[in-house]
C-alpha cells in the first residue's frame, strides 16, 4: 500500500520494534522503512521507556511477546492503564499458540496479534490499514474538537448578548425612573456576593448563582408599565398611586412571560420569582402576595435585600442618600422592610464587600 494512499506522506511516521532478536528486527524493519521512520528496542525495558517517553511519537507498536527484562505481556501491563493502546495501535508478535495469552493480549488493549514467521506482504497491510484507521481517528476527533470549541465561543458570544440585552432594558427603565444609573448592574453583584459568600447560598451551584444574578437585574422589569406621573413623582404617593406602584411586580412577570426566548434559559424561573417577590417581607406584611418567612425564596430575599441596600445607599428623586452607618440601622431595624434574621446575620459579616462597589458612586455616602 503506497504511503500517500494513507494520507500520511507529508507527516512520516514512526514504528517502533521492541524485540530481543536481531533477525527479527531487521525483518520487520525491511518491511516497513520504504514507508516509515523505524525505531528499535532490543528489550521490553527500553521499549516500555521508549513509550512513556513524552518527546518521542509512535505512528504504531510491534511488540514481541518473549523478551529479557520485561515480556510484552509486562510492557502491556504496564501501559494499559494509563490508556496508551486506545491512543496507539500497538501489535503483539508471538509464536506461542495458546489462546490464554493472546486473549489476554487482546484483554490489554493490543490492536493484533501477528504470529511468527511473519508473512511481509500480510504484515503490511494489516499494520497500514490500522494506522490509517487511528489516524483518520485522531483527525475527525481534532475536527470534533475545533467544532466544540467554536460551538462553545457561540454559545458564549450569544449568552453575552443575551445579558446585554437585558442589561440594557432595565437600564432603560432605571433611566426612565430618573435614576443615575448602574442600580441593577449593583443589584446583581451585591446578590452574587452574598450568595458566593455567606452560608445563605449553600447549596447553589456556580451555573446556579450566575442565573441568580443575572436574574435579580430584571427584577423592576415591571415598572415600565408604570405611568411617568407615578412612576417619577418626587414625592410621597397618595394610597392610589402606591397601589399603582405595587402592580410592577405582577405586571414584571407578564413581561418576562411574553418573551418566548427567555422561557428556554435557565435564568426564566428564577427572574419570574424575583420579578414578583422581591417585595415580600420576613413579617408577611409585603406584597403582591404577602407572603410569610421561608415561603419566600431565598433568592427573592437576596434581591429584596440588595435593592433596600442600593436605595439607601444612593440618591433618589424623592430621597437623598444615606450614611453608611444610617443604611445599615435602617435594615437591622425594620424601618425599611423586615429581613430574614439569617439572612442578615450572613449580610452584615461581608457588608464591607458590599460597600466597596459604593466608595467611588458620587450619589453614595462615603462613610
Amino acid at each position: 500500500m503506497e504511503l500517500k494512499s494513507l494520507g500520511l506522506a507529508d507527516d512520516i511516521g514512526t514504528i517502533l520494534i521492541v524485540d530481543d532478536d536481531m533477525i527479527n528486527r531487521t525483518i520487520l524493519k525491511k518491511i516497513f522503512s520504504d514507508a516509515y521512520e523505524v525505531e528499535e528496542r532490543v528489550n521490553g525495558r527500553e521499549g516500555l521507556e521508549a513509550l512513556l517517553n513524552p518527546n518521542h511519537t509512535y505512528c504504531a507498536v510491534l511488540l514481541d511477546m518473549i523478551m529479557p527484562e520485561m515480556t510484552g505481556i509486562e510492557v502491556l501491563q504496564r501501559l494499559s492503564p494509563l490508556g496508551i493502546p486506545k491512543q496507539l495501535p500497538i501489535f503483539l508478535i508471538t509464536a506461542e499458540t495458546s489462546d490464554q495469552l493472546v486473549r489476554k493480549a487482546y484483554d490489554l488493549g493490543v490492536m493484533d496479534v501477528i504470529r511468527k514467521p511473519v508473512v511481509s506482504f500480510l504484515v503490511r497491510r494489516r499494520v497500514d490499514s490500522i494506522i490509517e484507521l487511528f489516524e483518520a481517528r485522531k483527525s475527525l476527533n481534532r475536527v470534533v474538537k475545533t467544532q466544540q470549541l467554536e460551538l462553545l465561543e457561540q454559545a458564549s458570544q450569544i449568552i453575552q448578548l443575551n445579558r446585554g440585552m437585558i442589561e440594557a432594558l432595565a437600564t432603560a427603565i432605571e433611566f426612565r425612573n430618573e435614576e443615575s444609573g448602574g442600580h441593577v448592574q449593583r443589584i446583581s453583584k451585591i446578590t452574587t456576593i452574598i450568595l458566593e459568600n455567606t452560608p445563605f447560598g449553600e447549596g447553589l451551584s456556580a451555573e446556579e448563582i450566575d442565573n441568580i444574578s443575572l436574574a435579580s437585574i430584571m427584577h423592576d422589569v415591571g415598572k415600565i408599565t408604570i405611568p411617568d406621573a407615578v412612576l417619577t413623582k418626587p414625592g410621597r404617593f397618595t394610597p392610589e398611586e402606591y397601589e399603582i406602584m405595587k402592580t410592577h411586580t405582577s405586571k414584571g412577570v407578564m413581561i418576562l412571560e411574553s418573551i418566548p426566548q427567555l422561557r428556554n434559559s435557565g435564568i426564566y424561573d428564577y427572574a419570574c420569582d424575583i420579578a414578583l417577590h422581591h417585595h415580600e417581607r420576613w413579617d408577611g406584611k409585603g406584597y403582591p402576595e404577602g407572603l410569610k418567612g421561608d415561603e419566600i425564596s431565598p433568592w427573592a430575599q437576596v434581591v429584596a435585600l440588595a435593592d433596600v441596600y442600593d436605595a439607601l445607599s444612593c440618591k433618589r428623586i424623592y430621597k437623598k442618600s444615606y450614611a453608611r452607618q444610617t443604611v445599615l440601622d435602617m435594615i437591622c431595624t425594620g424601618q425599611c422592610g423586615v429581613f430574614n434574621p439569617r439572612l442578615l446575620e450572613c449580610f452584615l459579616p461581608i457588608e464591607d464587600q458590599i460597600f466597596a462597589i459604593y466608595q467611588t458612586l458620587p450619589e453614595a455616602q462615603s462613610d
